[in-house]
C-alpha cells in the first residue's frame, strides 16, 4: 500500500514524495524517541535522588559539568590535560568521570585518594616502629627556643644563646665525670700546703676543676657548632642551633668560642696545676679541630670523640695528684702505678660513649647519611652492632681493675655486676636485631641509667672511705695516730738515755 501525502516528519533530504508503511511507522518512533528525549542536568538529578528512599550519593558527586567549564576556560591543551588527570578521567562517550574525596571539592592528587592515605599511614607506622626510639629533647634547641622570643640585642637573648652554644648537657656530663675522678682519687686526709705546687685546699682546687674545665668544653662545643651549620640544617637533632637559625653571628659566637678557651684553660693552669690545663686545651684541639671535621671524612671520628670523653678523668685525677706531689710534672701525675686509677676511669669513659653513641646515631642513621656524616649505624651496621657488644662487655674487667689497684673496695665488683650486666644484655639485643625490635631502645636508656649508677657506687665504696669515717663515728684511734704517738714515746725514752753534749746537739738540729 502506497500513501501519498506523508507527514512533514518523515520528509527526508532527499525529496522523496512516497513512502511505504513500514518506512514511515519507523521513522516516526525513531522522530518520537528523538524529540521525547530530554539530558539530566545536575539539578534535576538531584531532585530525583531525594525523592527516593534509596541511600543519598555523596555531595558533589555529579560534578562533571564543573569540571568540563573549567576545562573549556583554558585556552591550552596542557591545562586541559592537567585539569582532566588531577581530577578525573574521561569515558568512552566522552563523559567526565571523577574520583571524589568525602568533602564537595575533588581532590587535587592521587595521593588525596583514601587508599593512597591509608597507605602512606600504614608506611608512617611501619617507619615509627622500625626506629622504636624517640630522643629526648635537646637542651640546645631548647634554650634556642626560648631566646628566639626575647627582643633582639638584649640580654634575655644572648645569654640562652650562649648556654645554647656551649651545650649545656654535654658540658655537665663532662664536668661530672672530671669531678668524680677527683673524689675517687686516694689522697691523704689533711693536705700541707707546703707540699703542693699551688697552696690552695682541696676545695679550692675543685672549684678551679670545675670552672675551667666548663669552660673549655663550652668552647670546643662552639668551636663544633661554627664548623658545620651548613649541615646542621639539614638533620631535626640539629636545626635549631643558634647559628643555624641566625641568632647569633658567626663572629660573635667565634668570639665567645676563643673567650672560654682561653679563659678555661688559664684558670686551670693558675688554679689546678700545668698538666690538667694543657690536657683542657688537648680536649679543644681534638674536639673542633680533629673529631668535628673528620666526622665528613671516616667512621675512625667516632674513636677520636670517645677518646675526648675520657680525658676529663684523666683531668680530675692529675688535679687531686698534683695537690700531695713533690715535683708536679706530667710523668709524676699521669704515670706510674699509682695514677692506673685515672687511666681506669678514662677507659670507662671511653667505653661508655661508643656503646651509648652507637645506639643514639642508628634511630637517626638517615639523616646522618643525608648529611653525610660517616657513621657506623649507616655505612656498616652490622659492625655497628658488634662494637656496641664489644664495649658494653669492657665495663665488667674495668670494674674488677678499680677493686684490684685499690681504688675502691672489692665489693664495688659485686654490686656494679646487676647494671654491667644489663647493658651488656641490652648490647647483646642490638647486636643481634642489628637495632630493630626496640633494642636501639633498650641499649640506649640502659647506657644512659649505667654511667651515674656505676661512678656512684664507686664514690660510694671508695677504698677506706668507710673505715675512716666508722672510726670517726666511734672514736677509735687511727693507726696513723698509734704509729705517730709510739714514735713520740721512742723519742722521749731515747733522749733520757742521752749525755747532755748530744741532747745540746739534737736541740741545735731542731732549731735548724
Amino acid at each position: 500500500m502506497i500513501i501519498r501525502c506523508p507527514p512533514a516528519g518523515a520528509v527526508r533530504s532527499n525529496a522523496l514524495s512516497t513512502v511505504c508503511l513500514s518506512c514511515f511507522c519507523q521513522s516516526t518512533k525513531t522522530a518520537a524517541r528523538t524529540v521525547s528525549r530530554n539530558f539530566s542536568t545536575t539539578a534535576s538529578v538531584r531532585s530525583t535522588i531525594a525523592r527516593t528512599t534509596t541511600p543519598r550519593l555523596r555531595d558533589g558527586y555529579f560534578s562533571a559539568n564543573v569540571l568540563l567549564e573549567k576545562a573549556r576556560a583554558s585556552s591550552s591543551r596542557g591545562a586541559l590535560l592537567s585539569t582532566v588527570t588531577g581530577e578525573g578521567s574521561i569515558s568512552r562517550n566522552g563523559a567526565l568521570k571523577t574520583s571524589q574525596t568525602p568533602e564537595s571539592t575533588p581532590p587535587t592528587s592521587t595521593e588525596d585518594l583514601p587508599h593512597r592515605r591509608r597507605q602512606k599511614a600504614r608506611k608512617e607506622a611501619a617507619a615509627a616502629a622500625e626506629a622504636d626510639l624517640v630522643l629526648p629533647q635537646n637542651a640546645s634547641s631548647n634554650l634556642t627556643s626560648q631566646a628566639s622570643t626575647a627582643p633582639s640585642n638584649s640580654l634575655r637573648r644572648l645569654l640562652p644563646v650562649l648556654l645554647s652554644l656551649s651545650k649545656p648537657r654535654l658540658s655537665v656530663l663532662v664536668v661530672l665525670t672530671a669531678m668524680a675522678s677527683y673524689s675517687l682519687y686516694p689522697v691523704p686526709e689533711v693536705l700541707n700546703p707546703s707540699a703542693t705546687d699551688t697552696p690552695s685546699l682541696s676545695t679550692l682546687t675543685l672549684l678551679f676543676l670545675t670552672t675551667g674545665t666548663s669552660l673549655c668544653a663550652a668552647s670546643a662545643n662552639a668551636f663544633n657548632m661554627l664548623y658545620e651549620p651548613k649541615w646542621d640544617a639539614m638533620m631535626s637533632r640539629t636545626r635549631n642551633r643558634p647559628l643555624v637559625r641566625g641568632l647569633i653571628s658567626t663572629r660573635s659566637a667565634a668570639l665567645f668560642a676563643i673567650i672560654s678557651g682561653l679563659t678555661g684553660v688559664g684558670l686551670l693552669y693558675y688554679g689546678v696545676n700545668p698538666t690538667v690545663s694543657f690536657l683542657g686545651g688537648l680536649n679543644i684541639f681534638l674536639y673542633a679541630g680533629v673529631y668535628t671535621p673528620m666526622k665528613r671524612l671516616s667512621v675512625v671520628n667516632t674513636w677520636v670523640g670517645a677518646i675526648v670523653g675520657g680525658i676529663p678523668p684523666l683531668m680530675g685525677w692529675a688535679a687531686a695528684a698534683g695537690q700531695s706531689a713533690t715535683a708536679g710534672t706530667w710523668q709524676e701525675l699521669l704515670l706510674g702505678e699509682q695514677n692506673i686509677g685515672g687511666w681506669l676511669l678514662a677507659s670507662l669513659l671511653v667505653a661508655w660513649q661508643l656503646a651509648h653513641f652507637m645506639s643514639l646515631s642508628w634511630s637517626i642513621r638517615h639523616e646522618y647519611k643525608q648529611a653525610g656524616y660517616r657513621m657506623l649505624c649507616w655505612v656498616n651496621p652490622a659492625m655497628n652492632g658488634r662494637v656496641a657488644l664489644r664495649y658494653s662487655l669492657a665495663f665488667i674487667p674495668i670494674s674488677v681493675a678499680l677493686c684490684y689497684y685499690g681504688i675502691t673496695e672489692w665489693s664495688f665488683a659485686l654490686t656494679s655486676a646487676p647494671v654491667n650486666l644489663w647493658l651488656a644484655r641490652e648490647a647483646y639485643r642490638f647486636w643481634k636485631h642489628e637495632g630493630h625490635k626496640g633494642s636501639a631502645r633498650g641499649l640506649f636508656w640502659a647506657s644512659v641509667w649505667h654511667l651515674p649508677v656505676v661512678l656512684v657506687l664507686a664514690m660510694v665504696e671508695k677504698k677506706g672511705m668507710w673505715q675512716r669515717a666508722w672510726r670517726s663515728i666511734v672514736g677509735e684511734p687511727d693507726l696513723e695516730d698509734e704509729w705517730e704517738d709510739e714514735d713520740e714515746e721512742e723519742a722521749v725514752l731515747t733522749a733520757r738515755h742521752l749525755t747532755p753534749e748530744a741532747k745540746a746537739a739534737a736541740l741545735t738540729v731542731g732549731n735548724r
